[in-house]
């Protein structure tokens, strides 16, 4: 099996980078969060343990093709702020869908837009999705206006979508399409 070597971005301000066993720390830090876990589908983590098994599952993603999963870092910084990356993805269909989140102490500094604008070009560009999709639940407001400011539009409400956390959550299904970000039509 050839091995694929995981992609790197870089921002004006952010390196994006894979996610190792070494960041478990960082990781555990913020997925520990309420705040950061609220709208994520699962529990605050308690462990350190649950931290490696978020890692290993980022690994396994990106060796089984169906998603690649990005640790945000900033410049001349080592630690893991967050991460965004693609999830479920369908090659015949060619769309995935895209998923993020950033440890509180950096929210509304603008680094989740950033990182989701280079990760949506990415998708674009070097995966060749026509459609990126992201699930987000009603109440999660800053979700919804970040991906509505990268030019995602809200098609509708899915009811009782996902059992998470002992409850059925309702997802709103946004959607960028690959010609709505050549033409500018949405930006």
């Amino acid at each position: 099996m050839i091995e694929k070597k995981f992609p790197v971005i870089e921002t004006d301000r952010l390196i994006l980078k894979e996610i190792i066993r070494d960041d478990a720390e960082d990781i555990f830090k913020y997925l520990s969060d309420e705040n950061v876990m609220k709208y994520y589908g699962l529990e605050p983590f308690k462990s350190i343990d649950e931290a490696m098994e978020e890692i290993g599952w980022y690994q396994s993603i990106f060796d089984e093709g169906s998603g690649v999963r990005w640790g945000i870092t900033l410049k001349g910084h080592r630690n893991v702020i967050g991460s965004c990356g693609f999830l479920n993805k369908v090659p015949q269909h060619y769309r995935s869908e895209i998923g993020f989140e950033l440890s509180k102490e950096y929210w509304g500094k603008g680094i989740a837009n950033e990182a989701l604008a280079a990760v949506i070009q990415y998708g674009f560009e070097q995966m060749n999705l026509q459609r990126i999709q992201a699930l987000i639940e009603p109440l999660n407001l800053s979700s919804q206006k970040l991906v509505e400011r990268n030019g995602f539009i809200k098609e509708g409400l899915m009811r009782n979508y996902e059992y998470t956390c002992g409850k059925f959550d309702d997802l709103f299904m946004y959607s960028l399409i690959k010609q709505d970000v050549e033409t500018g039509s949405n930006t």
